[in-house]
């Protein structure tokens, strides 16, 4: 076994090779590289921090017992990710959840990663009047988003916080391509329609479009 320092320099499919060993600093590396991402993911989910870490330990506690059936052909993140993934939507499942925070995880250790893992609105404010309605916008897109049946948001969260590519987010959630370019229309097809209000300016959600 390599001393524990030169775990850090490894990739990631040695270091689960080694972890497949049952060398336990392995395991614990592949903990410091990926918990705050895996937190951030499910956070994102299920906005409630407590609950997040729960769930991200329930995370890694499968990974560790399932650590064996990793391929190395595949990306250690995209197969970890996908664990994530399920063990939120299970969650989401049991217990239907109200918001979700356009804010980046709490986990951030810099602006910068704050933002990354923030869902932004694409729009750049001028005057105190536009930030205000960028904010009430970005409260509306909450809502909206919570809405959204488990799976869409999953797709909708996984391309527009983590910009991952529609291929990624088919590895990371063991779906074939075209249902996730499917999730992700209809998802935004469902916020459209939830947020045509307030394009409109109107008091309230619009009544659904006839079949």
């Amino acid at each position: 076994m390599p001393p524990a320092l030169d775990l850090l320099n490894l990739p990631d499919a040695d270091v689960v090779a080694l972890a497949q060993q049952g060398r336990e600093p392995a395991f614990r590396e592949l903990i410091r590289r990926y918990e705050r991402p895996v937190f951030s993911l499910i956070y994102r989910m299920v906005r409630d921090r407590e609950l997040a870490e729960d769930l991200t330990q329930d995370t890694f506690v499968k990974v560790l017992g399932h650590i064996e059936k990793y391929r190395a052909e595949f990306k250690f993140s995209s197969w970890l990710f996908k664990i994530a993934n399920n063990v939120a939507i299970d969650h989401l499942r049991r217990r239907q959840l109200d918001t979700i925070s356009m804010e980046g995880s709490p986990h951030a250790t810099s602006a910068d990663i704050a933002e990354a893992t923030s869902f932004e609105l694409a729009t750049q404010t001028e005057t105190p009047l536009q930030e205000l309605e960028a904010r009430e916008l970005g409260s509306e897109i909450e809502r909206a988003i919570s809405r959204l049946r488990p799976e869409y948001r999953s797709c909708i969260l996984l391309r527009h916080v983590e910009d991952k590519s529609y291929e990624e987010i088919a590895a990371t959630l063991d779906l074939p391509l075209g249902t996730v370019k499917t999730y992700i229309h209809r998802a935004r097809h469902e916020l459209r329609k939830l947020l045509e209000h307030v394009r409109e300016g109107g008091p309230g959600p619009p009544a659904e479009e006839p079949a």
